[in-house]
Parts: C-alpha cells; sequence; structure tokens
C-alpha cells in the first residue's frame, strides 16, 4: 500500500461532538446541582444506551425503561433523529398488542463513522474504519519495519490520515490502542518497544484532525472488546496476550482497572522461576519469558517435535501459577488468552487452567471460564470503538 502523506496541520473546521462530552477526569471537582446541559447529555445518553443494548422500541419503552417522561423522550428522540443516529422504522409486526401498534425508534448503525488504530503489532500498525457495531466498513495495515521514535510517530499520523479520509460518514471519535503505559489525557507515557515517551497522542489527533480522540493501553482495550463485543458473560473478567511480551487487562464491575500509575496489568516481569533465564529487566525467570510468543516459539524451534506438548504445557503452567492468586482475590469469572493460536491453544491452555482450578477454592473456580480468542486481531481495534462510543453517545 502507497503510504499517503500526512496532510498539514493548518486550520481544519473541527467537528462537532454530538454531545460534547468533555474527557473524564480522574477526579471531578465536587458539584452541588447538575446543569441544563448536564441533564440534556446525561438524558441523551440513557436513550441511546436503551437502544444500543435493548434494539428497537417505542417512545412509552424508553421512557419505561428510562425512567424519564414521556415528553423529555420525545424531544430528545426528534433531537437524536435530526443529528441522524435514530429513525423511525414503522409500527411493531409482531401482532401481540391490542389496538394500534406503536411506532418504533432504532439506532442507525452507519449513521457516523469510528476510525480506529491499533499499535500494539511488532511488524505493523493496523486500522479501521467502523460502523457503530464495529462492523469493519474500511480496513488498512502499515507495515512498521524497523520504525521506532520519530520514525513511528509520523506512521501513526499518516496510517490516521488515510482512516480519516477512508471514511464514508462523518467521524465520531478517534480511538488508539498503544502498548505501555498510558495516562487519562491519552497521553503515552512510555512504550519502550516503540521508543516514546510522555507522547500526547489524543491531544495531537484530535489538534491535527478535529475530531475527538481518545487512547488507551492494547490490553485494556482488548478486555473492553471482549466485554462488549465478543459474548463476555461477566462483567469481571481478565485478557491475558502472550502476543508480545504479556500484558493483562482487567475489568471488574464493567470498568477498566488501570492502576494509580496506570501500569495496571503488568504480569510479564512476575518472577516465576528464581534460577531461570537473566531478562532485559535485569531479573531471573521472568513470567515474560516463560510464556511470551518470542522465547517460547524459539524454544519449541530448538526442541525435537515430540517435547513440544511437554514445553507448551509448562508454559500453560507458569501461567497458572501466576493466575491463581489474582482470580482468588478478584473473584474473575471469566480469563480470554489471546496470542498465536498455535501456542495458546491445546496443551497451553489446557495447563493453565488444571493449575488454577488446583490452587483455587471450589466457590471460586465452579463458575470461572478460562477460554482461548487466539487469533482474534480485532479486540484491540474494537477496544478503541469503546473509548469512542463511551465518551461520545455514552452506551457503554
Amino acid at each position: 500500500m502507497a503510504e499517503s502523506a500526512v496532510p498539514p496541520a493548518g486550520p481544519r473546521r473541527p467537528q462537532r461532538s454530538l454531545l460534547q462530552v468533555p474527557a473524564l477526569e480522574r477526579r471531578p471537582p465536587e458539584r452541588t446541582k447538575a446543569s441544563t446541559l448536564d441533564s440534556r447529555v446525561h438524558n441523551r445518553s440513557l436513550v441511546l444506551a436503551t437502544l444500543y443494548h435493548e434494539g428497537p422500541r417505542s417512545r412509552s419503552e424508553i421512557a419505561r425503561a428510562t425512567g424519564l417522561t414521556a415528553p423529555t423522550v420525545s424531544a430528545l428522540v426528534a433531537d437524536l433523529e435530526e443529528d441522524g443516529l435514530v429513525a423511525h422504522i414503522g409500527p411493531r409486526q409482531d401482532g401481540a398488542r391490542i389496538g394500534k401498534p406503536a411506532s418504533l425508534v432504532r439506532i442507525e448503525d452507519d449513521a457516523v463513522s469510528l476510525v480506529v488504530l491499533d499499535l500494539s503489532h511488532n511488524d505493523r500498525f493496523s486500522g479501521a474504519v467502523l460502523n457503530l457495531r464495529g462492523e469493519a466498513v474500511e480496513r488498512l495495515d502499515m507495515p512498521l519495519g524497523d520504525a521506532l521514535g520519530p520514525a513511528a510517530h509520523e506512521l501513526v499520523l499518516t496510517l490516521a490520515a488515510e482512516l480519516v479520509e477512508a471514511a464514508p460518514r462523518r467521524i465520531l471519535g478517534i480511538g488508539v490502542g498503544s502498548p505501555g503505559i498510558i495516562d487519562d489525557t491519552g497521553t503515552i507515557r512510555l512504550a519502550a518497544h516503540l521508543g516514546w515517551t510522555d507522547l500526547p497522542l489524543a491531544a495531537e489527533l484530535t489538534a491535527r484532525f478535529g475530531i475527538p480522540a481518545y487512547v488507551g493501553n492494547d490490553v485494556n482495550l482488548a478486555a473492553l472488546g471482549v466485554l462488549h463485543f465478543r459474548g463476555a458473560r461477566t462483567q469481571n473478567l481478565m485478557v491475558i496476550s502472550i502476543e508480545h511480551g504479556v500484558g493483562a487487562g482487567l475489568i471488574v464491575g464493567g470498568e477498566r482497572v488501570e492502576g494509580e500509575q496506570f501500569a495496571a496489568g503488568e504480569l510479564g516481569h512476575v518472577t516465576v522461576d528464581e534460577d531461570g533465564e537473566l531478562c532485559m529487566c535485569g531479573r531471573r525467570g521472568c513470567l515474560d519469558l516463560a510464556i511470551s510468543a518470542g522465547p517460547l516459539g524459539r524454544r519449541l524451534e530448538l526442541a525435537a517435535e515430540e517435547r513440544w506438548p511437554a514445553l507448551r504445557s509448562e508454559a500453560g503452567r507458569a501461567l497458572g501459577t501466576v493466575l491463581a492468586p489474582i482470580i482468588s482475590v478478584l473473584n474473575l469469572n471469566e480469563i480470554v488468552l489471546t496470542g498465536p493460536p498455535e501456542l495458546v491453544d491445546g496443551e497451553f491452555l489446557d495447563a493453565a487452567r488444571e493449575i488454577v482450578r488446583a490452587r483455587t477454592l471450589g466457590p471460586v473456580n465452579t463458575s470461572l471460564d478460562i477460554r482461548s480468542l487466539a487469533g482474534d486481531t480485532d479486540l484491540t481495534l474494537l477496544g478503541g470503538a469503546c473509548l469512542v462510543l463511551a465518551a461520545e453517545l455514552g452506551v457503554f
């Protein structure tokens, strides 16, 4: 794919956020009375969330579901219809009710576009244009090569520019998943393997394209993708990625857990073998060396094929040993493993399950599901969509 030039950072008319919602602050100032605008934004979110999660509804059904008055719902639906976000689809056809059937309203899934980027792969940056349901209408990959620091940064801007240009509808927002430690302003404090320190990527994308932008850790976003788009049956789950090092995304009560230093989920340098190999962090026997795709793949290449099941099982046991106390403390009900299918599926997954069940109490592990989404490369992209949908429409 030919790379297009990044547009100059000259004047550009900013797109209006549909809800004009500022980014959430970690500790918002105390307020004693909600403003009219705050109430309207909140009420719009209630209506949108009802339609997004429950499907087409009549105005009276929306009023009952949200607790809003019928006149308020009618006014909000009219406003959302003017924005193109909702549409009338006619009366209910099920014939189950007596009398004149109510007219139904639904969300228009293709009303706007979401631009999302995944910067987590070793060999490329990936991106897509999605609709409101997370369905891709355009996809683009950009080879990373040996780009680091400013060169990798420019590739991000180029990819974002091409996706913005490819979007068929007005763009609701830009969501980005990046490796590293990322704060709540969308600043990448540290992404060591990309050579980035204190990179204010969210603010930069917003200024350059005039579109609200949100940036989060790639595995945290993968956890959001699982929660909202991959059939999670719980609000308490963890996603473990072994693709590039070891990372974890944690959801508790339906909310991301990021930690005070935004470094929650950094499992890769937990020691699992005090006499193990020397890690790049300066310590020995880190979980990264035991289970991440690079080192594990190299051990398999050097070993005889009949040893492969045992080596994969050994790696799975190391992961299970680390996970068991975390699962017990948080009473997690779902663990999702991601990475290369040839490494994750089979003996690795089976051994991790066995160790976790052996090292946790029955009430903890009885309802626990440890499953694989190995090879699903859309999780971080979908998580980027979640950031936009939460901030701009309030549906999550």
